[in-house]
């Protein structure tokens, strides 16, 4: 048989799916996979669940309801002053890894340059290898992950097109500061590039930091393609609503990208999501104020029990260094074993870099699980460290 493609016969299973498939075998608690173990919001579920049954269940509008289109539109306004036309600048899609693509091939053409910030997460890079582009990746350090400038600035040259920015960013829960944005934006214009903005978390910031987007810089509204996440913002990953603002000149191309990946997304879910991004400014805030409690919680418990534990400011994520335990493995063999003595899952930080050199003594743990499942990780981690240095 002639070889199949060979982006996608060189990727392996994915880490979230190996680690979930190895919690379920060992019975574990899972704080590896990014989603929520409890519900979204009752009004926003109720009227997905009525919009099912109102006999609207033929195809939507390619580029979503007109209901979800100008929440969309609204929220912009509402939290960022952006303003954007419904009916021409927003895009809704079937999750935010499908907006994220259909972002990509709107502006990317084979031999073109992305640049990428390392660690990332796993679907980018394979996507903009498919799309015949070519990655240039910049890394950020632990603990403080700040901006490395003149890295970033070498990585830009003629055949750089556009530029994959996530914020608040996964796995590292870093926020990027307006400073770290306007450098970026400055990059941008130099060089003529567009940005496609990963900003999933967007709601989900702590101890007073502010998600800027980067749509909102100064020459940068016609630049942007800003990507938002209804399974992120009202924790209802199932979902898989996303939905992108960008301006007229670049809307049309990803639409047409969108007609070519999902052509549309379902109409009820759409729906609900609108009364979600409707609600009132008390819903969003708490958003932070119930994480926040939560990454403390968990935080101080992995601190307590020997981990460095490093600064998130945004995200579902808690990075952690396991050397201060004595673990003399890498971060593979550190969340298997993990997995397989303390039944706790973790995902190991290396799968979010391309290369070999990736440092490999990290843990990322999610926190956006209910309070007895984070105190039970802790319960069960505590008693295999005891066992471990008994």
């Amino acid at each position: 048989m002639k070889p199949q493609n060979e982006v996608l016969s060189g990727i392996g299973t994915t880490i979230f799916t190996v680690m979930s498939a190895l919690a379920n075998q060992h019975g574990a608690v899972n704080l590896g996979q990014g989603f929520p173990d409890y519900d979204g919001p009752a009004d926003v579920i109720h009227a997905a669940a009525a919009a099912l049954l109102d006999g609207r269940n033929q195809y939507p509008p390619m580029s979503g309801v007109p209901e979800l289109r100008q929440a969309v539109a609204h929220h912009n306004k509402r939290f960022y002053g952006i303003e954007a036309d419904p009916n021409a600048e927003v895009v809704v899609t079937s999750g935010a890894t499908e907006a994220i693509t259909a972002c990509l091939m709107a502006v990317l053409n084979p031999g073109d340059e992305c640049v990428l910030i390392e660690p990332l997460y796993d679907t980018y890079l394979p996507v903009v290898r498919l799309l015949g582009a070519i990655p240039k990746l910049v890394r950020l350090s632990p603990p403080e992950w700040a901006l490395p400038r003149a890295e970033l600035a070498a990585a830009f040259g003629p055949k750089t097109k556009a530029l994959l920015l996530n914020s608040p960013m996964n796995p590292t829960g870093k926020v990027f500061t307006e400073e770290e944005l306007r450098f970026i934006a400055g990059l941008l214009e130099q060089h003529d590039c567009y940005a496609i903005c990963d900003e999933v978390y967007e709601h989900l910031t702590f101890d007073g930091a502010k998600h800027i987007p980067l749509m909102t810089l100064p020459g940068m509204r016609e630049r942007c393609m800003r990507v938002g996440s209804a399974g992120k913002t009202f924790s209802l990953t199932g979902w898989k609503i996303g939905y992108i603002t960008a301006d007229r000149s670049i809307a049309p191309n990803v639409t047409k990208a969108h007609q070519n990946l999902t052509f549309t997304t379902a109409p009820n879910l759409q729906r609900g999501v609108a009364v979600g991004l409707m609600k009132d400014d008390a819903y969003f805030a708490g958003l932070s104020t119930h994480l926040q409690a939560k990454r403390d919680k968990l935080g101080a418990g992995l601190a307590q029990l020997g981990f460095d534990v490093l600064p998130t400011k945004g995200s579902y994520f808690i990075t952690t260094d396991f050397r201060p335990l004595g673990f003399n493995g890498d971060d593979v063999a550190f969340c298997r074993t993990l997995t397989e003595e303390a039944k706790v899952t973790a995902i190991p930080v290396t799968a979010f870099y391309a290369s070999e050199d990736a440092p490999s003594h990290y843990a990322r743990f999610a926190f956006c699980k209910g309070d007895a499942v984070i105190d039970e990780a802790l319960t069960r981690m505590e008693s295999w460290l005891s066992k471990r240095r008994g």
